[in-house]
C-alpha cells in the first residue's frame, strides 16, 4: 500500500480513501481490523472517562506498529466504540450507559458490513470488564459467526490465564482504575492523569472478581465511594509499558491466529473462573 500517509495515521482504517481499502481487500494477506470497544464512566478522581477505550487504542496501536511490514497479515485499526453497558458507575456524573440489545446490534451491524465488503476479518479489543457488557460481546460475537460464518476475535482478559500474564493486581481480583489501569493510563497519555489528586488517593482493597460472585451490582453496594479500587497512587508509566507489552504480546497471538484460521476468539472467562 502506498506511503501517502505517514507514521501512526497509516494505521487508521478510517484515515484511508475508498480506494486505498480496495487495494487493502486485494492484498494477497488477510487484513484483520482491531475493534477498540471500552465505555465512557467514571474511573476515580484521577482518571479520565475514557480509561477503558484509551487501553484498548493504545492495545490496538502497538499490534498495528509490530505488524506493519508484516508478510502474513495487514492490520488496521477502526473506529472506537466508546459506550457499553455500564452501570456499575451511575452513581457518579459522567457514565454513559447503552442496553445490552443496542451495543450488540451496532457490533453486530459493524460486523456484518465489513464482512460483506470482503473484510471478515474483526477483533473486538475491549477493557471495559462489566459482566453484563462482556457476556452481550459474546453474544455478539456468536451472532456475527451465525450470520456470516466468520469468527469474531477476542483477547478475554478476564480469564485466568490471561490475568496470569499481567500484573498482581489484575490477578487479585481486577482493577477498576487501580494501579494497573492508572499505570497504562500513565504510559500511553500522560496528560490525563490528575497528577495532584493522585498520590492522595488512599487504597481501596477491594476483590472486583469476589464482590460479583457475591452479587454486588454496583461501585456502591462494594463500597467503593470514588469509583476506584486498588492502589491508584502506586501507579508509574513504567508499569504501564510492561503491561501494555504484555498486552501487545496476547494480542498479536490473537491476530495471528484468526489470520490463520486456526483461532483468535477466547471462549468466555468471566473474572478468573476459567
Amino acid at each position: 500500500m502506498p506511503d501517502r500517509i505517514e507514521g501512526d495515521e497509516a494505521l487508521f482504517f478510517a484515515n484511508r480513501t475508498f480506494a486505498e481499502v480496495r487495494r487493502m481487500i486485494d492484498d494477497p494477506r488477510p487484513v484483520v481490523l482491531l475493534l477498540p470497544v471500552g465505555s465512557t464512566e467514571p474511573h476515580g478522581p484521577h482518571s479520565p472517562l475514557a480509561t477503558d477505550p484509551i487501553i484498548s487504542t493504545a492495545m490496538c496501536l502497538r499490534v498495528a506498529r509490530a505488524l506493519r511490514d508484516d508478510d502474513e497479515v495487514l492490520v488496521s485499526i477502526l473506529p472506537d466504540v466508546s459506550y457499553g453497558v455500564t452501570r456499575f458507575t451511575a452513581a457518579w456524573p459522567g457514565h454513559i450507559h447503552i442496553e445490552e440489545e443496542t451495543l450488540l446490534a451496532f457490533l453486530r451491524d459493524i460486523c456484518v458490513s465489513l464482512a460483506a465488503q470482503g473484510l471478515p476479518n474483526v477483533v473486538f479489543v475491549n477493557n471495559h470488564f462489566e459482566p453484563a457488557h462482556v457476556k452481550t460481546l459474546h453474544r455478539t460475537m456468536d451472532e456475527v459467526e451465525e450470520r456470516t460464518g466468520n469468527v469474531v476475535g477476542y483477547l478475554d482478559l478476564t480469564r485466568k490465564r490471561r490475568a496470569a500474564e499481567l500484573t498482581d493486581e489484575v490477578r487479585e481480583g481486577g482493577s477498576h482504575a487501580g494501579q494497573y489501569e492508572t499505570s497504562i493510563v500513565l504510559a500511553a497519555r500522560p496528560g490525563l492523569i490528575d497528577e495532584e489528586v493522585l498520590p492522595t488517593l488512599p487504597p481501596a482493597p477491594k476483590n472486583l472478581a469476589a464482590e460479583i460472585a457475591a452479587g454486588k451490582s454496583d461501585f456502591v453496594e462494594m463500597e467503593l465511594p470514588d469509583a476506584y479500587n486498588g492502589t491508584p497512587a502506586d501507579a508509574t508509566a513504567a508499569e504501564g509499558e510492561e503491561s501494555l507489552a504484555a498486552l501487545e504480546a496476547m494480542l498479536t497471538r490473537q491476530v495471528r491466529d484468526l489470520a490463520a484460521g486456526t483461532g483468535g476468539r477466547d471462549k468466555p472467562g468471566l473474572y478468573f473462573r476459567v
